[in-house]
C-alpha cells in the first residue's frame, strides 16, 4: 500500500499542501490544495491572520479525505522570526504582528543597551537584522509588557499552528534559531542572554529537532477531517526545508559542505553548510548568519533582499494598468543596456511605499543611470541582484577558504531562467537550478527520514538528484 506524507508550506503571500511518496527510488508529490497569504493592517499593526491561516491548512488537509490518499504523517513550514504568545489558557495575548511590521524601529539600541552586538554575535552567530524575533520581543517588552507578564508559551508561528492540530507544544529547533536567542554550541535557548534581556525564562523550553514527532490529531480535528494522522515536525524554517533539498549526485563526491546554495524566493538565501557555527568578527562584519539546520548543521547564509523586489514591481506596474508577467519583465529586461547596480540589502528595500521609486532613488542619489520603463527597471534589480550573488561568493570563499565551483538554485527562482544565467555570468561559476519546490520536497524529506525511508540525509539528497530535472546554466564569457 502506498505510503503518503503530506507537506504544508506556507510563505509569505500563499500556502501550499503537497502530497508525497516514494516510487520506484523516486520522490513523487502533487499540489492538492493552495491558498493566499499576506499580512493585513490590524490595531494599527501588520499583522497574520493566523485563524484564516488554520481554517486553510484544515481545508487543504480535507483534500486528502476526498482524495482517498491520507498521509501517514503530516508537518508544516513557514517564514521565520514571527511567533504568538498564548496565556495560561492558551489564548493569544495580541496579534500575530509580521516583520515587515515597524514595531523593531529604535528596538536594535535597546537591546545594545544590554548587550553589545559583537557580543551577540559571539553568543549565538546569527546576523543582526531589525525584524529578528530578539528585536521584536524588545518591542513587545517596551510597548505590551503585559503580555509578557501574562504569557505562558511562546511559539513560532509553524509551531503553534502543530499546537492547534494536536494540542501539544513544541519549539522546533531550526525556527528558533531565527529568533536571535539559541547558543549554536549547546543547540538550546541561552538562558544567560534571555535573563539578561529581562524576558520570562519560562517561555523557552527544550528545543526539538525536525524528524520529532509532535502527536496525533487532536479528537476534535480528526471529526472534522475524517482522518487521524501523526504530526512530524519538518526543518519549520521554509529555508531549512529548502537547503534540505538540495540535490546531490551519487557520483559527484560532494559533501554537504561543497555545496554553495541559492534558496531563490521572496528572500535570496545565500550559503554553504557547516559543522561548526562561525561565530568570528569577520563573519559577523560580512554580515552572515549561522541558522541551525537538520541534524545540528548549520546553514551558514546571507539573506538578499531576493525576488520580493520583482514581485513588487511587478505588483506596482499592475495597479497602473501594465500588468506584465514574470517572463515579459524578464525579456524586456534582457533587451536594456542600463548597468545601473543598487545595494539589495539596502534597508530601503524592505518595505517601501513604492519600489520602483526606491529603485530609481537609490539610484539617483548614487550617480547613476535612473531606470525609466519597466523593462529598465527589471534590469537593475535583476543585475542587482545576480551582483550581489557574485560578492556573496567571493566573501564565502574568503572566509571558509574552499573555491566553489558552482551554485545550485533552488525554489521558485530556480525558474527564473534570465536570473539565472546573469548569475553564472556574474559569478563565473556554473549553476544547477531545481527543484522548485524545494521547501515542500525538504519538509517531506524530514518526514521520510524520521520514517526510516533514507539512510540518512545525504542520501535523501541523492534522491531528489534523481527524482528532479535539473537545468544547468554555463556561464557566457562572451
Amino acid at each position: 500500500m502506498e505510503k503518503y506524507y503530506l507537506a504544508i508550506d506556507i510563505g509569505a503571500s500563499s500556502g501550499r499542501h503537497i502530497l508525497g511518496s516514494l516510487k520506484e527510488g523516486k520522490i513523487v508529490f502533487e499540489e492538492i490544495y493552495r491558498f493566499d497569504n499576506g499580512m493585513k493592517l490590524k490595531d494599527g499593526r501588520f499583522c497574520w491572520d493566523v485563524e484564516s491561516l488554520f481554517a486553510e491548512i484544515k481545508e487543504g488537509m480535507k483534500q486528502c479525505k476526498k482524495l482517498g490518499k491520507i498521509p501517514v504523517t503530516m508537518g508544516i513550514d513557514t517564514w521565520a522570526v514571527d511567533f504568538v504568545l498564548l496565556d495560561e489558557e492558551n489564548r493569544l495575548l495580541g496579534n500575530a504582528v509580521g516583520y515587515r511590521d515597524d514595531r523593531t524601529k529604535e528596538m536594535d539600541d535597546k537591546v545594545y543597551e544590554i548587550i553589545s552586538l559583537k557580543d551577540l554575535y559571539k553568543k549565538t552567530g546569527i546576523q543582526k537584522q531589525i525584524f529578528n524575533t530578539i528585536y521584536q520581543l524588545m518591542a513587545v517588552k517596551e510597548e505590551r509588557p503585559e503580555y509578557l507578564e501574562k504569557a505562558d508559551t511562546f511559539l513560532m508561528i509553524p509551531d503553534y499552528f502543530h499546537y492547534l492540530l494536536t494540542g501539544v507544544k513544541r519549539q522546533e529547533y531550526t525556527n528558533a534559531t531565527t529568533t536571535q536567542l539559541v547558543n549554536p554550541e549547546t543547540g538550546n535557548w541561552d538562558y544567560e542572554l534571555i535573563e539578561k534581556l529581562g524576558l520570562p525564562e519560562r517561555l523557552f523550553d527544550q528545543l526539538s529537532m525536525p524528524g520529532t514527532l509532535v502527536g496525533t490529531l487532536r479528537p476534535e480535528i480528526e471529526a472534522e477531517l475524517g482522518f487521524n494522522c501523526q504530526v512530524v515536525l519538518p526543518a519549520t524554517h521554509d529555508t531549512g526545508s529548502a537547503v534540505m533539498a538540495v540535490p546531490i549526485a551519487e557520483d559527484s563526491g560532494d559533501s554537504m559542505e561543497d555545496i554553495l546554495y541559492i534558496s531563490s524566493g521572496t528572500w535570496s538565501l545565500m550559503g554553504t553548510e557547516l559543522g561548526k557555527a562561525d561565530c568570528s568578527m569577520e563573519s559577523m562584519e560580512a554580515n552572515f548568519t549561522n541558522e541551525g539546520g537538520y541534524d545540528f548543521r548549520f546553514r551558514y547564509l546571507k539573506n538578499i533582499m531576493g525576488l520580493w523586489m520583482i514581485q513588487s514591481v511587478r505588483k506596482e506596474f499592475a495597479s497602473a494598468g501594465q500588468d506584465y508577467s514574470f517572463a515579459g519583465l524578464c525579456q524586456m529586461a534582457s533587451k536594456g543596456t542600463i548597468a545601473s547596480i543598487v545595494d539589495c540589502n539596502n534597508s530601503t528595500f524592505l518595505a517601501p511605499e513604492s519600489m520602483v521609486k526606491a529603485v530609481q532613488d537609490f539610484c539617483r542619489r548614487s550617480g547613476m543611470q535612473v531606470p525609466e520603463t519597466a523593462g529598465e527597471v527589471a534590469a537593475v534589480i535583476y543585475n542587482s541582484l545576480a551582483a550581489c550573488y557574485r560578492d556573496t561568493v567571493e566573501e564565502l570563499e574568503a572566509i571558509t577558504g574552499k573555491h566553489y565551483s558552482s551554485i545550485h538554485v533552488v525554489g521558485g527562482g530556480s525558474h527564473a531562467e534570465y536570473l539565472n544565467q546573469l548569475t553564472a555570468n556574474r559569478t563565473g561559476r556554473t549553476v544547477y537550478a531545481g527543484p522548485g519546490e524545494a521547501t515542500a520536497i525538504g519538509n517531506l524529506l524530514a518526514q521520510m527520514l524520521a520514517a526510516g525511508e533514507f539512510k540518512n540525509l545525504k542520501s535523501a539528497r541523492e534522491v531528489v538528484y534523481r527524482s528532479f530535472a535539473i537545468t544547468e546554466y554555463k556561464p557566457d564569457h562572451k
